[in-house]
């Protein structure tokens, strides 16, 4: 990853149209980007495919890119979005999960069903709680707990003390809790585990 006065200088060379500025960002993130699509879906090759839009996308909206916030971020934002739609396009219809079960298997297709509707609301409070973070907490958030990043790491790459790092993390899961809790979850703390 780059530091973020060279990231800032790379970019906008990239908007002038410099293809070096190009490549060395997608240098500097494309094994990131790879790492934390494939720690969200398990596959590297959709992994691979989904960086490679994502870097396609990102280089044709740098105009829209604002430099308040990290490159990385927005980056992994645009990678996460097209994951997720990748995979809902990709999510079997209803019958075709019961077609699917065997009577072999111990659970039943109520069992299933219910676990995939528990594993959908967990995605979704996940995904409200993290877009109730705003920057650099949403940043700090995904870097630790997606990227697993010490906070030391964090606290070198975000330019700022670990005791800062730390807060924003307390803070952000404060943020993320009360953000569930709206929805009425009756134990978020089950779901942020």
């Amino acid at each position: 990853m780059l530091d973020p006065q060279t990231e800032r200088k790379t970019i906008q060379r990239a908007r002038r149209g410099d293809r070096e500025a190009i490549a060395e960002l997608i240098r500097a993130y494309q094994r990131p980007l790879e790492a934390f699509l494939f720690r969200l879906c398990g596959k590297s090759d959709l992994a691979e495919d989904i960086s490679q839009e994502a870097f396609v996308r990102v280089i044709r909206s740098l105009d829209r890119f604002d430099e308040r916030f990290r490159f990385s971020t927005w980056l992994f934002t645009i990678g996460k979005r097209l994951l997720v739609n990748h995979q809902q396009k990709m999510r079997p219809t209803a019958d075709s999960d019961f077609i699917e079960y065997r009577a072999s298997d111990a659970r039943t297709p109520a069992t299933e069903t219910i676990e995939i509707e528990r594993t959908q609301q967990v995605s979704k409070m996940v995904e409200i709680a993290i877009e109730s973070l705003v920057s650099p907490q949403r940043e700090i958030v995904l870097l630790f707990h997606q990227q697993g990043w010490s906070v030391q790491q964090i606290s070198t790459e975000l330019s700022m003390p670990e005791g800062t790092v730390k807060s924003h993390l307390f803070r952000a899961r404060r943020r993320m809790l009360d953000a569930i809790e709206r929805t009425g979850v009756r134990n978020p703390e089950d779901v942020l585990r």
